[in-house]
C-alpha cells in the first residue's frame, strides 16, 4: 500500500501533462437537452435552449419493453438503495447479479431485494472477492450499478463498458486525477459504444432544480456573478475495527473515513453542491485556494470541515463550505448571485431588492406526478434511453465536478492555490499498486498538514 495522503512536495513533484489536455467546458458533456423551457422578451439568455443541459422529460415510471438484466457491483447501504429505486423505476427490469467484497454485505442486500421486490438471486450469481465485478458482467447482465466505494470506480466503469453494458455510477466517479482521466476516456468510449450511462449527481433529475436552472439560463438573475454553496452536517458514520478485520478490511468497511478509498468529504459528499455550480455555469473554475482542519473524527485520515474559493473566469467566485461535526448549524444548499437576482437551492429567485420573482411550485409538482423522488428519477431516465436505444454519458461531466473537487481538497491539504491545469496534469494516484485484505503499516495515514514539506 503506497502513501494516500499527499504532501506539497509530493503534489508539485508529481504534476505532469494531463493527456485529455486543456479546461474541459461543460457544455456539450452531456447529450439530452430541454425542450419544454421558455423565454421572455426582457430576459437575455445566457445559453440558447438548444443547448440546455437537462432531461428532456421526467415521467413517474420508465415506459416498458423488452426484459432487462441488471448487475448490482457493491452491495452496501448505497448500493441496495440504487437496486431499489433501479426497480421502483422501471416495470421490466430485475436484479440477477451481485457482487461485493464482504459475504455478509452482499446477503443483506439479497435479503432486502427479496423479500421488497421479489428478487430472487441464486447462489450461482452471488460473487464475493475483488474480482467479483468481472464476474456480474459476465453473468449475462444488460447493465450494471457501480456502488463500491469511489476508488473502485474508474476500474469499474472501465470493464463495464469494454463488456458492453451500460452503467449506473455512484458519484463521485474517482478520488484523484489519474481514475477521473480514465472515466473521461472511458465515457468517450461509451459514446462510441452507443451505451447509456447515468452517474448519482441526482440533482439533475430533480424537477425543482430543472425548473430553476431554465430560468436561470433564460436569464432571469441576469450574468452569473457569485455562488454560495453548503454541505455542513453532523459527524459521518464510522466503523469501529474489529478483532477479525485485517486492517484493509477495516478500512474498506470504515471506508467513508479514509481519503484512498473515499477522496475525503469534500469529494464524496460536497460534490452534490459543486457540481450544481458547474452545472449551471457550464464550465469549470480555474482555481482553488483553500483550508480545511481536523478536530473530531475517531476514525480514519481525513478532514472535518473544509472551506474553499473556487475562482472561475470572468472573475466569478464560488465560496464552498463543507463540514462533519456534531453541535453545529447544518446547511444543505446552493446560492446563485447574479447582476439581475440571486437563485436559491429552495426553489425561489429574488430580485437585487430582495422580492421573490419566481417560486418552483411544489404543491403542483405533487398533483401532476406521483414519483417525485429525484434517486428514482435518474433511474426512469436511465431505462429511457436504453429502451430508446439513445446514447447518453453523464460520467464525463460528473468526472468534471469530481476534479473540482480533488482541486479543492489539494489545496487545502497543501496550503497552496491548485489550478485547473495543475489537476489536470496531475499523476496524483491513490489506489494501491497490491490490493488484498492484509495488514499493513497504518503509520503511512497520517492527517494532512498544509504548508508542511
Amino acid at each position: 500500500m503506497g502513501k494516500n495522503i499527499i504532501s506539497r512536495r509530493d503534489f508539485f513533484s508529481n504534476t505532469a501533462i494531463a493527456g485529455i489536455g486543456g479546461t474541459l467546458g461543460m457544455s456539450g458533456l452531456l447529450s439530452s437537452c430541454g425542450k419544454n423551457g421558455g423565454s421572455s422578451a426582457n430576459l437575455t439568455p445566457l445559453i440558447p435552449e438548444s443547448k440546455w443541459n437537462i432531461p428532456q422529460y421526467l415521467p413517474d415510471k420508465a415506459k416498458d419493453g423488452a426484459p432487462l438484466k441488471a448487475g448490482l457491483i457493491g452491495c452496501g447501504n448505497r448500493g441496495t438503495g440504487a437496486a431499489q429505486d433501479l426497480l421502483t423505476a422501471a416495470p421490466n427490469v430485475s436484479i440477477v447479479a451481485l457482487g461485493d467484497l464482504f459475504p455478509d454485505r452482499l446477503e443483506t442486500s439479497r435479503k432486502i431485494l427479496k423479500e421488497k421486490f421479489n428478487q430472487d438471486i441464486p447462489d450461482a450469481n452471488c460473487f464475493i472477492g475483488f474480482d467479483s465485478y468481472e464476474k456480474v458482467l459476465a453473468a449475462g447482465v444488460d447493465l450494471v450499478l457501480l456502488t463500491t466505494p469511489p476508488v473502485f470506480r474508474p476500474l469499474h466503469f472501465k470493464a463495464a463498458v469494454e463488456a458492453g453494458k451500460h452503467a449506473f455510477l455512484e458519484k463521485p466517479v474517482a478520488v484523484d486525477p489519474v481514475g477521473a482521466r480514465s472515466v473521461i476516456a472511458t465515457s468517450r468510449q461509451a459514446l462510441s459504444k452507443k451505451l447509456v450511462v447515468i452517474t448519482g449527481t441526482q440533482r439533475h433529475h430533480q424537477r425543482k432544480y430543472i425548473e430553476g436552472y431554465k430560468q436561470v439560463q433564460q436569464g432571469l438573475i441576469g450574468d452569473i456573478v457569485s455562488a454560495n454553496i453548503y454541505w455542513n452536517t453532523g459527524k459521518h458514520w464510522l466503523r469501529e475495527k474489529k478483532k477479525q478485520w485485517t486492517d484493509i478490511e477495516w478500512m474498506i468497511r470504515d471506508w467513508g473515513n479514509w481519503n484512498w478509498l473515499s477522496g475525503d468529504h469534500i469529494v464524496e459528499q460536497h460534490i452534490h453542491n459543486i457540481d450544481v455550480i458547474n452545472w449551471f455555469l457550464g464550465k469549470n473554475p480555474i482555481k482553488a485556494s483553500g483550508f480545511g482542519a481536523h478536530q473530531r473524527r475517531k476514525t480514519g485520515d481525513q478532514y472535518d470541515m473544509f472551506s474553499i474559493d473556487f475562482v472561475y473566469d470572468d472573475d466569478i467566485h464560488v465560496n464552498s463550505m463543507c463540514r462533519q461535526i456534531d453541535g453545529c448549524s447544518n446547511n444543505i444548499s446552493e446560492v446563485i448571485r447574479g447582476t439581475k437576482g440571486t437563485w436559491s437551492s429552495n426553489g425561489e429567485i429574488k430580485d437585487r431588492k430582495g422580492n421573490i420573482v419566481w417560486k418552483y411550485d411544489m404543491e403542483k409538482e405533487n398533483a401532476e406526478f406521483k414519483q417525485t423522488n429525484e434517486f428514482v428519477l435518474e433511474h426512469v431516465n436511465f431505462i429511457n434511453h436504453i429502451l430508446d436505444n439513445e446514447p447518453l454519458s453523464l460520467a464525463e461531466a460528473t468526472a468534471v465536478s469530481t476534479l473540482t473537487t480533488i482541486m479543492g481538497r489539494v489545496s487545502a491539504y497543501t496550503g497552496e492555490d491548485i489550478t485547473w491545469d495543475q489537476i489536470m496534469g496531475s499523476d496524483l494516484k491513490l489506489f494501491p499498486d497490491d490490493l488484498s485484505l492484509k495488514n499493513v503499516d497504518m503509520s503511512q495515514y497520517t492527517i494532512p498538514v498544509p504548508g508542511k514539506p
